[in-house]
């Protein structure tokens, strides 16, 4: 039987109507890691002009440029122009596939069926976004690079990082010609385990190295969020965000309280918080929206996931130098990761993150971008 490619596929199921712009995803080399493994670069274009580029290192996106409301084009999001940038010590997870775990577990430890698991302490006194060496260090396979459709994948094995289970992992980015980045994830295992998926982008909505986010409004539609204790895992409580500084419930800028007399920002040293959504039966809902008034550029953020971790680019500290010699300095970029929260493994009253064998984990999470007024 002959296989259907990505757009071939979508035009069988009228997704495309005729003479809908199919392009093909362009690759070049984008360097090679320390262990000489050839990464490459895969770029796609819409018809309106918005340009994703993605390395294979790490399933990492590693630009994004969408027009402002005079149609200028600006790269909207933080990283390197080679792959040595992406394994070095300054990378904080640009643009990252961030697994098998994202975000923290306490301690380094859980348990599943009765048995403890230890994990790499890589964040002391705790294992964050999978460990040591994460699915973000990882070359992943290409399994499809087609029209508008870019498909990784990865095979994590049984005991890597700790974890349990061979764990089968896809990863597929589409660029619709909305303006749409879609990420599709799916995986399965051999063996019960814990999964959490993001995708880790800084974003800049005036440009990347273009000064701090604190001017961008932000909403977030939760009304209560994880508060955490002084190492940044969640206490188990559902906190409401009413009358907090994590009321982003209307448009409110990210520095407009950041740096209040509060416990939870003093914690964080500002943002660095999971937000539960109003989203039981994993269907896709807005979780977040914001907007950069001077260039009217709007990032609308869409997830099958019970939450989403907001994170003002507290950390970031000026030793990274990105694209096209830009410095990052602190609060020079934002994350909204789409996500489970963190260390549900050990607590069980959040949603699960086992999944089991015979069961296929899937989530989807959507970046869309648009423009805007100023107010």
């Amino acid at each position: 039987m002959r296989m259907l490619t990505y757009g071939v596929l979508l035009h069988v199921l009228g997704l495309l109507s005729p003479g809908a712009d199919v392009s093909t995803v362009s690759k070049q080399p984008f360097g090679k890691t320390a262990n000489h493994e050839a990464v490459y670069l895969y770029t796609v274009k819409n018809k309106h002009g918005m340009e994703v580029s993605i390395t294979n290192f790490g399933g990492t996106i590693v630009s994004i440029t969408v027009p402002d409301r005079s149609g200028h084009m600006a790269d909207v999001v933080l990283g390197f122009d080679k792959v040595e940038g992406y394994e070095s010590k300054a990378n904080p997870y640009f643009g990252a596939t961030v697994g098998r775990y994202a975000n923290r577990i306490a301690k380094g430890s859980f348990k599943l069926n009765g048995q403890e698991y230890k994990l790499a302490l890589n964040n002391p006194p705790n294992s964050l976004h999978g460990g040591k060496i994460g699915f973000d260090k990882k070359v992943w396979e290409v399994r499809e690079a087609d029209g508008h459709h870019l498909g990784l994948h990865y095979l994590s094995k049984d005991g890597e990082e700790g974890y349990p289970g061979n764990l089968s992992v896809n990863v597929v980015f589409t660029l619709a010609e909305n303006n749409e980045l879609h990420i599709d994830y799916s995986a399965t295992t051999d063996k019960a385990t814990v999964l959490n998926l993001t995708n880790h982008c800084y974003f800049n909505l005036f440009g990347q190295g273009e000064g701090n986010i604190l001017g961008h409004h932000l909403t977030l539609f939760a009304d209560r969020f994880t508060p955490v204790n002084d190492a940044l895992i969640p206490t188990g409580e559902l906190r409401s965000v009413a009358e907090t500084p994590f009321d982003f419930r209307r448009p409110t800028a990210i520095g407009g309280r950041i740096n209040g007399p509060d416990e939870q920002l003093r914690f964080g040293r500002g943002y660095d918080h999971n937000f539960v959504l109003k989203n039981n039966s994993g269907e896709l809902v807005l979780a977040a929206r914001v907007v950069e008034p001077r260039s009217g550029r709007v990032l609308e953020v869409l997830t099958t996931e019970p939450g989403i971790q907001f994170y003002s680019g507290n950390f970031l500290d000026g030793s990274a130098h990105g694209k096209a010699g830009k410095v990052y300095n602190r609060r020079s970029g934002f994350s909204l990761e789409s996500q489970h929260f963190p260390d549900s493994p050990n607590h069980p009253t959040f949603p699960s993150t086992e999944l089991k064998p015979g069961h296929r984990f899937h989530s989807t999470t959507v970046y869309r971008f648009s423009t805007g007024s100023p107010h």
